[in-house]
């Protein structure tokens, strides 16, 4: 439920051959700088790079009070919308909206992704489709500053890494004000319910609910 493979369909962002290279997504998230850094000088024409190390694709719509920060692609039709604050380290893909005042770092979004509404996303991979709802955040580090674990039901596999938000298998919805704490993982087609605190391994088509209450969506 956790591999690369079983979360995402990899046709659907520039990152593909970079991600193949790796079992589970969080071993990506320590190369996500070199290797926009990498893909950058290769995108072509239809890319403009508008300043060091910022690629935009010529179809994207940047708000003038936008903040693009280097390394990072912006992919087309996709929207960076007023007071988004890109720090660096991001590949943005197609048809995406980074909305106001979100806040991105360290992150592969692939196409599709919406993160309109005050968000903040940091070391993260977000899958094809996936939406985070108004005001829902990844919190990449842990309080007492420990490396991060992800806990799938009794197993717990080392990441070996501080900084690890959450990885959104593809057509995942987040619902408003929730938490993503460090080391989530949300399977494919999950739903997680408006103010969740979400930690762990959610399996794909689930519902996470009020209080941790997970259930398995019903076939229609």
């Amino acid at each position: 439920m956790v591999t690369i493979p079983e979360l995402f369909d990899l046709e659907h962002t520039l990152a593909k051959d970079y991600l193949s290279q790796f079992t589970y997504p969080w071993q990506a998230l320590k190369g996500i700088k070199d290797f926009i850094l990498a893909l950058g000088p290769m995108l072509g024409e239809d890319y403009e790079e508008v300043s060091e190390h910022v690629w935009v694709h010529k179809t994207a719509k940047v708000f003038p009070s936008a903040w693009l920060g280097a390394p990072c692609i912006i992919g087309p039709e996709t929207e960076v919308r007023h007071c988004a604050f890109i720090r660096g380290s991001a590949l943005v893909g197609a048809n995406c909206v980074v909305g106001n005042s979100v806040e991105l770092k360290n992150v592969i979004l692939f196409d599709h992704v919406q993160t309109p509404h005050y968000n903040y996303v940091g070391d993260s991979i977000l899958g094809y489709y996936s939406h985070m709802g108004a005001g829902s955040i990844t919190s990449n580090v842990k309080s007492d500053k420990k490396l991060v674990v992800v806990h799938n039901g009794d197993e717990q596999l080392e990441t070996g890494i501080k900084k690890f938000g959450a990885m959104l298998g593809d057509y995942v919805e987040v619902g408003c004000n929730s938490v993503l704490n460090p080391g989530t993982v949300v399977g494919r087609r999950c739903n997680i319910y408006p103010t969740s605190c979400v930690r762990g391994v959610i399996p794909a088509d689930s519902i996470f609910k009020n209080n941790g209450v997970i259930v398995e969506k019903r076939a229609d």
